[in-house]
This record gives C-alpha cells, sequence and structure tokens, in this order.
C-alpha cells in the first residue's frame, strides 16, 4: 500500500497558531520579555529613562528585524553559542 495515499476520513486539522512561534510586538517572546525587563531595570532601577528607552527601542528593533528573516533565530543563536567550532 502507498503510504502517500490519501485515504477519506484520517485527516486531522492543524491549527496555524501550533505550528508558528509565539510572537510578541513581532518579536519572540522570550527576547520581548528580556528587553523590556532590561529597559525597565535601566529606567526604574538606575533611573536612566532615555537610556532605559534607548536600550529597549534599539533591542526591540533588532529583533523584529531579525525575526522578519527567521522567526525562529533566538533558537539558532542559542544552538549556535552551545556547538564548539569546527577547529576549536
Amino acid at each position: 500500500m502507498d503510504t502517500a495515499q490519501h485515504i477519506d476520513g484520517f485527516s486531522i486539522p492543524v491549527h496555524r497558531s501550533l505550528t508558528q512561534p509565539i510572537m510578541m510586538a513581532g518579536a519572540p517572546r522570550s527576547a520581548t520579555i528580556l528587553n523590556g525587563t532590561l529597559a525597565a531595570a535601566l529606567g526604574l532601577g538606575l533611573q536612566l529613562w532615555p537610556v532605559g528607552i534607548a536600550v529597549w527601542v534599539l533591542a526591540q528593533t533588532a529583533c523584529v528585524f531579525a525575526a522578519k528573516r527567521d522567526p525562529l533565530f533566538l533558537d539558532v543563536l542559542r544552538r549556535h553559542l552551545r556547538q564548539k567550532g569546527y577547529l576549536a
């Protein structure tokens, strides 16, 4: 029996949200939370409001740009940092 053949009654619809990464403000959820936490620490904790806002805008813009190229860029970055170099 050919496994590529379609059999009636054996199809399962998969919702699109189950296959796409979770995004907040155009960037991956974990990156957005990290950006906001860092900006809040600078703005509230160190009383450096302009620096906190600037860090948030720059980091969020970079994450959105990277997410447009590859929505799973954080997973790729984590894997890249974990792997040893070939000649190292």
